[in-house]
């Protein structure tokens, strides 16, 4: 039963636009916060150590809410959902969770994950109808990997995750490396040589100041004209378009055949006119923004509070839309003339990148 202190309108809701006229068009959602990696410029250990309060199992979003707003946003014109974590394959039965998001016609389903235990789960996955995988690997280095990651997980576990997704069926996988100067940049050309006529898309990303633990400064940032310029210079590239409006990378392609990589330039090059995409959090906080500040509280309109009953899924579209409507974050612009917002933002362990 509809809350009665919310009565819309059972006229159809239109898919909303923000102030800035972009389109609602993805829903990444996070279905954990914790994670089996350390990574430096996202969850660091002096901040993420063994004593961080992560949330309880009874504080998420269950499957079954999940599936109900994504339903929701799909009828809002959403076409692609990301889930994402902290590390979504450690939270249970993920398969079960993208069979039940599969149901939902016309969405295109991804996940984002370090790899290091989707050997054992990338058949399940495919099975389920997960569309396609990205992996997040910054290293070919089992030192730098080390040094990155700062986990007990081998490169080697990481790779053979990335191989039993292929030999599952998922191709091309893309290939996430998030470069930070000085630690590894040096391995840009080995990453390039090891994924070159693999079938794969790597995609080299600017370290960004996402959330506060990550102690983030300008020149630890390898630029995108840095990245592509170490590239060019052994292996000729040119630019080619996007696959469609709103992609977040630039895409570029060897001019000997070798495949295609992918520059996202969040820091330098931004793309906030562009962005389409809304995020929720594990505990069902929905932001307008990877560097919001602040939520909006989705999982009280789910659940319902003080005996009354959830949202109906009219009174959820209505709200969403207004939320999207009154959005004009633009973070990353902002960033460039001194005039970004204050405020901690959230940490991307808690709401994916």
């Amino acid at each position: 039963m509809a809350r009665d202190d919310d009565a819309v309108s059972a006229a159809p809701v239109v898919a909303p636009h923000d102030r800035l006229g972009r389109p609602l068009r993805d829903l990444r959602i996070s279905i954990t916060d914790r994670c089996n990696f350390r990574c430096t410029y996202c969850m660091p250990r002096e901040r993420f150590g063994r004593e961080h309060a992560f949330l309880p199992r009874k504080s998420l979003l269950s499957f079954e809410e999940i599936t109900h707003v994504a339903r929701v946003f799909a009828d809002l014109g959403v076409e692609k959902i990301r889930l994402t974590g902290g590390e979504p394959l450690l939270r249970k039965d993920v398969p079960r969770l993208v069979a039940m998001l599969a149901g939902i016609p016309g969405l295109e389903l991804t996940l984002t994950t370090n790899a290091a235990l989707l050997a054992r789960q990338a058949q399940a996955l495919k099975d389920a109808g997960l569309d396609r995988i990205t992996v997040s690997l910054d290293s070919l280095n089992e030192t730098v990997f080390h040094q990155m990651s700062d986990s007990d997980f081998s490169l080697q576990e990481v790779l053979q995750g990335i191989e039993a997704a292929e030999d599952a069926g998922f191709k091309p996988l893309k290939i996430n490396m998030v470069v930070k100067r000085g630690v590894n940049d040096g391995e840009i050309l080995d990453m390039v040589r090891h994924f070159r006529h693999s079938g794969h898309i790597l995609r080299f990303i600017e370290y960004m100041d996402v959330g506060e633990t990550n102690r983030w400064r300008m020149d630890e940032v390898l630029t995108a004209q840095e990245i592509i310029a170490r590239i060019d210079a052994e292996y000729p590239l040119e630019a080619i378009g996007a696959h469609y409006p709103g992609e977040v990378a630039k895409r570029w392609r060897y001019r000997d055949g070798g495949g295609e990589i992918g520059i996202i330039a969040s820091v330098t090059q931004t793309f906030c006119h562009e962005c389409t995409r809304l995020r929720l959090s594990p505990e069902g906080k929905l932001f307008t923004c990877l560097f919001a500040t602040q939520g909006h509280d989705l999982m009280t309109r789910v659940r319902g509070v003080n005996g009354k009953a959830g949202d109906s899924p009219e009174q959820l579209a209505t709200w969403v839309s207004t939320i999207w409507a009154d959005r004009g974050d633009r973070y990353s612009e902002l960033r460039q003339t001194g005039l970004a917002p204050a405020g901690d933002k959230i940490e991307m362990s808690y709401i994916g990148g």
